[in-house]
Order: C-alpha cells, then structure tokens, then sequence
C-alpha cells in the first residue's frame, strides 16, 4: 500500500484508466442520488425524528427572535447535540412541496450523497482513481449506510461531516508544511460540522495527533528540532483562521455550545455516562440491559452486518498499514495518511471496547467509522489489482471478479430490504433470517409506516368506518409517534389494548404475539417487520412480552 499507481488495469480501446474509473464513479453518484430521489418518501420515522423535528423549530424561533425565545438551550437533552441537519430540513420544508418528514428523508438522501462523494474523493487522493472508485462503490453498497442516511438525523450527518474533516487532514498531510488556502478551509468547515453535530467529533484531533507522528519524526530526524518545531508552529499559525470558521460553524448548528466556554466539555462529561433510564435489548440471542452490554457488543455486529467484502479489504488494510510503519523505505507523508484513515477506522470501536459504555441500537451510533473503512478497503482492492499487475496479470480478472461478486451479496441484500437497508446482516450472519432470533432488526420502528399505510387501505377498501362519535383506535407495541404521522388524523394512537380496534406491533422480541386475527404483516426475506391485529371485541391486557423499563 505504500505506491499505487493509474494503471492497476487495462482498458479496451485505448481508454485511459483514470478517466473510466472517474466517469464510472460519476454514474455510480448519479444513480444513486436518482435512485434515493425516487424512493426518499418510502423511509418511516425513527424514536428520535419528532423530537428532532420540534427541536428545529425552537432553533429557528430563537434566531427568529434575535435570541430572546431560548427554549431550545434546554430542549429534552437534544442541546447538547447540534441541530444543523433538523435546521435545513425545517427551512427547506417551508418552500418545498414536501410533508415535513418526506423532506427530512429528502435531505437524509441529499447528505448521504455529499458523504459518498466526498468519500470518493478521498479514496481517490489517497489511492488513485481506482482505489476512489472501490471505495464509492464499498460504501455506496452498505446496506447499514444507505439505510442510515435516509432516516438517522444524529449519526449520518456526523459520519459526513467526519469524513469532510478527515479530507482536509489528509490535505493538511500531503502539502505540510505549507497547507492551501483550500486545505485550511475544508479543515475548519469540517471540524466545525462535525463537533458541531456530535462532541464526538473531538476524537479527529487524536487520530490528527497520532497520525502525524510518523510525519514529525521524519521532520525531526531530517530538518533538525530547531526547524521541525518552527515548521509545526507556522502550520498552527495558519490554520487559525480556518478553526475560526469552524468554530463559527459549530456554534451557528450547536448555539449552546458557545454559550459558555465549557460547554462543549459539559455535554462531553454527559454523554460519557448513561444518560437515560435502562432498557434492555437482544444481543446474541440474550436480552441484555444496555449499560451491560459485553465488550464483543460492536465487533460482533461489526463483523456480522457489514459486506463480507468491506470486511476482508478493510482488514487486510488494517493489518498492512501496522505493517509499513517501521519501513524505512516508505515515505513518512504515506504513513501518516493510512495511519489516520486507521485510527479514524478503528480507533472509536476500541476505545468503546475498552470503557464499555452503554451500547444500543446497534451500529448506529459507529456509522462515522464505516466511510474512513470503505477509503481502506478501496486502497487495499486498488494495491491488490496493483501488484497483480506487475506480477501475476493474469489473476486480475478473477479478483476484479471476485470483488464485483462481493459487491453483488449486498445489493442483493439491499434490494431484497428496501427500504429497510438498515436492518441488514451478511451471509455470515445467515443474513436477517438466521439473525433475526438473536439480535435486534429494526430497533427504529421504520415498519410502522408501511403497516399503517396497509392498514388504511384494507380499512378503506372493505369499506369500514369507525364506532359514532369516535375514530378508530390502534394500540402501538413500537415508537407511536410515527405510526401517528403515518396513519394520520382518522386514528388515536395509544399503549391501551383493553380500549383499541387494532393492535400494531413491531417484530422485535418485547412485542408478543397475539391470539387475535392478524389482519397484515409486513415481512422481509420471511421475517416479519411488523404486524397489525384485529383485537375488536377481544381482551388484550398487554402488548408487551417483558415487563416496561
């Protein structure tokens, strides 16, 4: 991985390697975004989307109000997250002809391609024009991305900003000392982004230290202590007024974060402890209380939900850019960039594998890992091609085959979800079939809004009204918030079985089967998403399997 050259492989009619690679990524970017344009408003709401979407509101009302109405530096415990995406989404739903949540998944589709094509981008300054295709093609093909970035408004957005910052720090390593003016710009916006919609984003400034120690050294052994150290200083100097604007832009998304000084050290120490009242979710077939969850918690779903080809590329990367460290040959500048791109990968799960905080939801809240893990495994594919190139030529087509076949596993798999990518688990796991019974699918609910979209149109196809007086009542085993929004003002939502027509229930491990006529499901390769009964006239004392938290 130190060297990798344009010419990994061969193209017909004299076409050059660079430019099919880039028009193949330009198409590869354009169907995506068509793709996500003509299926955004499929996607239902997350627990979390309502309460995003009033916390938008109370940030557009105090700038409104010149920063008189400050409700929303006390909202729920959402302040101490920055509100950007929640923002633009509120505002552009005043001018698009869109319900508010369909324009919330309209923007989730638009930063989701931001965040490839930047990806790419840097695939491609690290690795070349190959490696930036792989790299496109390794994230545009993770069914946990995708899904996520239509209907995660924390966590997306976070991986995108992540992965902006991380372009101007492997900017920042290749011109050093001597950064652009672009450079020290994309720096500061994405610092600014990313602490601006996560805390989290503080991390960036170990790998930025660890990274660059290959890239010091060599300053050092090479220009002196003296010369290394003015050099460092003059670089500190002139991405100042880049942290400026970043700061500008993290206090603009995160206004409580300027507040006072130490508030972004406040929601720091907040989010390090558990911050809620205990749940429990299923983890390997056992259900466990989330601030107990083990420490193979997140290598566990790492290795079971992302595509088995990201998995062994990605590795392999790991493994090789350890390797190079104390090779002499290799130049320090290539050291600090795949050392950075390696913390950035992996970093983040061992620091959770070590302090064991509360984990929950999966994945979810690792998504920023996945983007610097797809620039890895694309710069692993681009390397491979690369030495096979120059030594054994004659095994490139069955590599390049093998990794189109890797690719292929999860479309499949993501075609066969829609639109509920995010629940993906790879062949190892025995996909979501076999891993239905031990983990969790779809923590998030999103089935609720195909269920309620089926069951009012059974209702109104037999042509049944609801009791006089009254509309017709559902109890919700699940978040009832977006089974609200999706059936609408015709229905009372509620927790009381005793009193409802219908019963909804999600397919997770709390919701128990019914005795009662089930009157749809909505499934997914044979496991059930979500169910609707029809409990009129019967005594259903509970929805639940297990006792509330």
């Amino acid at each position: 991985m130190t060297s990798i050259t344009t010419s990994a492989i061969d193209t017909p009619l004299g076409r050059s390697v660079e430019r099919t690679c880039d028009d193949l990524a330009m198409l590869v970017l354009a169907a995506v975004a068509v793709i996500a344009g003509l299926t955004f408003r499929d996607y239902g709401l997350g627990w979390d989307d309502y309460t995003h979407a009033e916390y938008a509101d109370l940030l557009l009302r105090m700038y409104g109000s010149g920063f008189r109405d400050t409700a929303a530096l006390s909202f729920a415990n959402l302040y101490m997250y920055g509100g950007g995406f929640d923002m633009v989404a509120a505002l552009l739903h005043k001018i698009l002809p869109l319900e508010l949540f369909e324009t919330r998944r309209l923007v989730g589709a638009i930063v989701g391609v931001i965040g490839l094509a930047v990806t790419w981008r840097l695939g491609r300054r690290v690795g070349g024009p190959l490696a930036g295709l792989a790299t496109l093609l390794l994230l545009a093909l993770c069914p946990i991305f995708y899904g996520h970035m239509f209907m995660n408004p924390k966590d997306a957005p976070f991986a995108v900003a992540m992965i902006i910052l991380m372009l101007g720090l492997v900017r920042l390593a290749e011109e050093y000392p001597k950064p652009s003016p672009r450079t020290i710009l994309i720096v500061g916006l994405g610092a600014g982004l990313s602490i601006g919609c996560r805390i989290l984003g503080g991390l960036a400034l170990v790998y930025a230290m660890a990274g660059f120690a290959p890239l010091f050294l060599e300053e050092l052994r090479t220009e002196g202590a003296h010369e290394a150290a003015r050099r460092f200083a003059h670089v500190v100097y002139v991405l100042l007024p880049g942290l400026v604007f970043g700061y500008l832009v993290m206090g603009l998304i995160w206004p409580w974060s300027i507040m006072e000084p130490g508030n972004p050290f406040e929601a720091l120490t907040y989010f390090s402890h558990f911050f809620e009242k205990p749940w429990k979710e299923m983890f390997d077939g056992a259900i466990v209380s989330v601030p107990d969850m083990p420490w193979s918690y997140l290598p566990t779903l790492f290795a079971l939900q992302l595509p088995e080809v990201m998995l062994v590329l990605m590795t392999g990367a790991v493994f090789s850019t350890f390797a190079m460290l104390p090779r002499r040959e290799v130049p320090a500048r290539r050291k600090t960039i795949l050392l950075m791109l390696t913390l950035a990968a992996t970093l983040p799960l061992a620091i959770a594998m070590v302090k064991r905080p509360a984990l929950y939801n999966g994945i979810r809240h690792f998504v920023f890992v996945i983007p610097p893990m797809a620039v890895l495994g694309g710069v692993a594919f681009a390397w491979t091609m690369e030495r096979l190139r120059a030594n054994h030529r004659a095994w490139q087509p069955v590599v390049l085959a093998t990794f189109c076949f890797g690719l292929a596993l999860p479309l499949a798999e993501m075609i066969r979800l829609h639109p509920y990518q995010y629940t993906h688990f790879n062949h190892i796991a025995g996909t979501v079939r076999a891993a239905d019974d031990r983990f969790m699918l779809d923590y998030w609910g999103l089935a609720l809004k195909q269920a309620s979209d089926e069951l009012r149109e059974q209702l109104i196809e037999r042509q049944e009204v609801p009791p006089r007086n009254r509309k017709w009542k559902v109890a919700v085993c699940g978040p009832q918030r977006p089974a609200q929004v999706a059936l609408g003002p015709d229905f009372t939502i509620g927790w009381d079985s005793n009193a409802a027509d219908f019963a909804m229930t999600l397919g997770e491990f709390y919701c128990k089967g019914l005795p009662a006529p089930v009157m749809l499901e909505i499934k997914r390769d044979d496991v059930v998403f979500a169910r609707v009964y029809d409990i009129r006239g019967r005594s259903i004392s509970s929805l639940l399997s297990i006792p509330a938290p």
